[in-house]
């Protein structure tokens, strides 16, 4: 944690009023256990949370597998030229060590012949079943992160957002985390926090938050809106149709148009 970024989101990031999502309820018809899922405003697509891979490749042995050989007492030798550390080392949501990079999703896609995400269904653990399928995903690959953005792509979402809203950085917007993130304590009292996108980077750091990025992000006027879902490898982005292209056309993060989920 950057400890200079959480001082700043504690000091700019308040709690507020959980009435501020009073209007995603009903735009979602929805009770936002696991986030507030938008409807198109008027145009929706998905950015699709990061995944990477080791230099080596995909093994023939499954995460799982590789994780109870190393518990047992194995190194480097039980794959050849991967060591643990490249495999469990690092910090969640920042990026990965230099023997790593970023997988595609499109990529992993002509690869294993699955679709980015089956007709009907939204990116999920369930995607890519042939990886998982049998014996799990494989050691070499690490998969997307589930209800949460990693670092790179949160920030590169709230550049764009920042480019794309007419009041630019001091654009006034709210963060609301869903209850899972906050231990499954409190379902009554909704975690809202009120900031600008001037901000908005440092929520990652925020003490308060234990690393998660928020389960909804949007600007006050509610002319765009986030939902990272708490069980999804994905996050909605709906909005203006100028803001939903400059997302799909972006070569930093990934983002995908499904139709069935607008």
């Amino acid at each position: 944690m950057n400890e200079t970024s959480a001082a700043l989101a504690t000091a700019r990031w308040p709690l507020t009023a959980a009435g501020e999502t009073d209007w995603l309820r009903e735009l979602a018809d929805d009770d936002g256990l696991t986030g507030f899922m938008p409807l198109a405003l008027p145009d929706a697509a998905w950015v699709l949370h990061s995944m990477y891979e080791h230099e080596l490749g995909p093994t023939d042995m499954s995460y799982a597998t590789y994780q109870r050989a190393v518990l047992n007492g194995g190194g480097p030798e039980v794959i050849p030229g991967l060591d643990p550390a490249d495999v469990f080392g690092g910090t969640p949501g920042e990026p990965r060590g230099p023997r790593w990079r970023r997988l595609r999703w499109a990529e992993l896609s002509r690869r294993t012949g699955d679709p980015v995400a089956p007709e009907g269904r939204l990116p999920c653990y369930r995607s890519f079943p042939s990886l998982w399928e049998s014996n799990g995903w494989p050691v070499g690959i690490s998969g997307p992160s589930e209800g949460s953005l990693d670092r790179t792509d949160w920030n590169r979402l709230v550049d764009i957002l920042t480019e794309h809203s007419p009041q630019g950085a001091e654009t006034r917007c709210l963060a609301y985390y869903n209850p899972l993130l906050q231990r499954a304590e409190d379902f009554d009292n909704l975690h809202v926090r009120a900031g600008t996108l001037a901000d908005a980077k440092a929520l990652y750091d925020h003490p308060d938050e234990d690393g998660w990025t928020p389960s909804n992000l949007w600007a006050q006027d509610r002319s765009w809106v986030l939902c990272t879902d708490y069980d999804l490898w994905a996050t909605k982005v709906a909005g203006p149709a100028a803001l939903v292209e400059t997302f799909l056309n972006d070569t930093e993060v990934e983002a995908v148009r499904l139709p069935w989920a607008l």
